[in-house]
């Protein structure tokens, strides 16, 4: 007994160096792969400005009545269309309407990635849910651990910029998608699986013609949810340099501009109340 005391003792006595473990894979990683990240690094920061400039080439008013044009189409509400409208017009009139492209072209981007990686990792735990139970842990970590934390391996690898910033936000959102998706495929009803089979379904032709259609609802709420994870990180990746609405918020902070940090953060929420009435469901949205 005193010897299991002792050596639970000098177990909780000495520290495990888990922090220099990780700065060690930083650091080799940093110096031996820094050529390849600055690469990459390149490469996307050149596709998102290319996108801020696609978008920014296009004149406000016409964006705006494109958008309204978008919003219709999909929910065919005139209150929802005005309020769009309005929304779009008080961001171009308090001056925000050059950060908001920025931040939407972040956002789309960030989100683009998440869905692409997060919906094809979804399937595959929810077909193989030994999958998911070794992902599970590492999505709570993601959505759990303090961004500031991955912030800085991100900042180390790809410098100051857009890019540490989109990184950190897939990071932050991609579990959602995961996770949603899994949830949307896992719940199809058994009687619907065993109808394909009889009717002679390949896995492929099940996935696509009858867990996927049924899951889309599910997979929809992952999208609006992967959106509005990616627009929460927007101060936070302005730390490291990325454009857009944080970027004022950073700078009202530091100066206690009390009114330039409230029209950013209203420009903040407008554009995620409208990107969330956009995405969700037609005839599922109360107004």
């Amino acid at each position: 007994m005193e010897f299991f005391e002792t050596f639970i003792m000098s177990f909780l006595e000495k520290k495990i160096p888990i922090g220099q473990w990780v700065k060690t894979a930083v650091d080799y990683i940093t110096n031996h792969f820094a050529d390849q990240f600055n690469l990459v690094s390149d490469n996307i920061e050149l596709f998102i400005q290319w996108m801020i400039q696609l978008f920014s080439a296009i004149h406000p008013l016409i964006m705006i009545l494109i958008v309204c044009a978008i919003a219709y189409l999909i929910h065919r509400k005139v209150v929802l269309v005005i309020g769009v409208a309005l929304s779009l017009l008080l961001i171009y009139n308090q001056g925000y309407w050059t950060e908001t492209i920025e931040t939407c072209a972040l956002v789309l981007c960030s989100t683009f990635v998440s869905l692409i990686l997060g919906i094809p990792i979804g399937i595959i735990s929810a077909h193989r849910p030994l999958v998911f139970t070794c992902i599970r842990p590492f999505l709570d970590l993601m959505q759990t651990i303090p961004t500031f934390v991955y912030l800085i391996p991100t900042l180390m690898l790809f410098g100051l910029g857009m890019v540490p910033g989109l990184i950190s936000t897939v990071i932050f959102a991609i579990p959602a998608p995961i996770r949603l998706t899994y949830l949307g495929i896992s719940s199809v009803p058994q009687q619907l699986v065993d109808a394909g089979k009889a009717f002679g379904s390949s896995p492929l032709q099940m996935l696509y013609k009858v867990e996927l259609p049924h899951a889309l609802p599910t997979i929809m709420a992952g999208l609006t949810q992967c959106i509005m994870l990616s627009l929460s990180m927007v101060v936070i990746a302005a730390l490291v340099g990325a454009d857009g609405l944080g970027k004022p918020v950073i700078r009202a902070l530091n100066t206690v501009n009390i009114a330039q940090g409230f029209e950013a953060g209203l420009a903040i929420v407008i554009l995620a109340i409208i990107l969330d009435r956009l995405l969700k469901q037609p005839g599922n949205m109360d107004l």
